[in-house]
């Protein structure tokens, strides 16, 4: 079974990419299940109803999130309202007492007769958020589903640093068939399958404005660099040269162990 995984999708030019090259690698890859990271794709921020739907029709399997899920509430109410979304968000988000946030955490696919587990993490190192410690929680979430209910356990941790990554593969071994993170927006070249057959990779990296700062203009963010102060407003880079970020993973369909991992990055011109 092969797994096609965009990462984070930034803004305008990184939709315009999107439904650019996604047809074409369909047809490349030929993937039984597509994910795709829209964390950024409105302006650089969480998504509106428009852009998740967007992203939908593209015929996508599933869409994940990150710290950035409810950035634009208001917007996006129409979109979980809606039966059968497709998004997820980080399972370790604290829960409210008296109202449940919306999407879930965690989410079954169901592709040509399998079933396949795909669950997302948040970590609050560098990030302004506090969550539920990641590790304890996927192992809540574990014990929860029984395992005739999946087949293939897949685990986006969205993080700032390394060494966390690394160290929820290998918690995960035997038991995961791909851990992979998102979040630093640059694609890490350590793509690799553990001794447990659990493949990982660092970050996916985005699929943003190429020749950018995270997606934005380098004069609209150049003050904030030098004077540390939020006041300037970012400006997206719209100058039509874009790069993709994706991931490729084969999971054998009996044994249900990562086989290949294939890292995937490009540029080119939207005209």
């Amino acid at each position: 079974m092969k797994i096609l995984i965009y990462g984070d999708v930034y803004g305008r030019i990184g939709r315009k990419a999107l439904a650019k090259e996604y047809k074409k690698m369909q047809e490349s890859y030929h993937p039984d299940i597509t994910i795709v990271n829209i964390e950024n794709i409105t302006s650089g921020r969480g998504p509106v109803t428009e852009h998740a739907q967007f992203v939908e029709d593209l015929w996508v399997d599933l869409m994940t999130l990150g710290d950035h899920s409810f950035d634009n509430m208001p917007n996006i109410w129409a979109y979980f309202e809606k039966e059968n979304g497709k998004i997820i968000r980080p399972a370790n988000f604290y829960e409210l007492p008296w109202e449940n946030l919306p999407w879930n955490g965690a989410q079954i696919i169901e592709k040509n007769g399998y079933k396949i587990l795909v669950v997302q993490l948040l970590w609050e190192v560098f990030m302004s958020h506090k969550v539920y410690n990641p590790f304890l929680k996927i192992d809540e979430i574990l014990e929860s589903y029984s395992p005739e209910s999946y087949d293939i356990l897949i685990v986006e941790f969205h993080r700032e640093t390394t060494a966390e990554l690394y160290g929820m593969a290998h918690h995960l071994s035997w038991r995961a068939a791909l851990v992979y993170g998102t979040h630093t927006h640059i694609q890490t070249n350590d793509a690799h399958i553990l001794q447990s057959w659990t493949a990982l990779l660092t970050d996916i990296g985005m699929n943003w404005p190429f020749e950018s700062v995270i997606g934005a203009e380098f004069e609209s963010v150049k003050k904030r660099f030098m004077t540390w102060l939020q006041r300037w407003k970012i400006e997206q880079k719209l100058n039509w040269k874009y790069i993709i970020n994706a991931l490729l993973v084969d999971v054998n369909e009996k044994t249900w162990k990562a086989e290949e991992i294939e890292n995937i990055s490009f540029t080119w011109k939207l005209k």
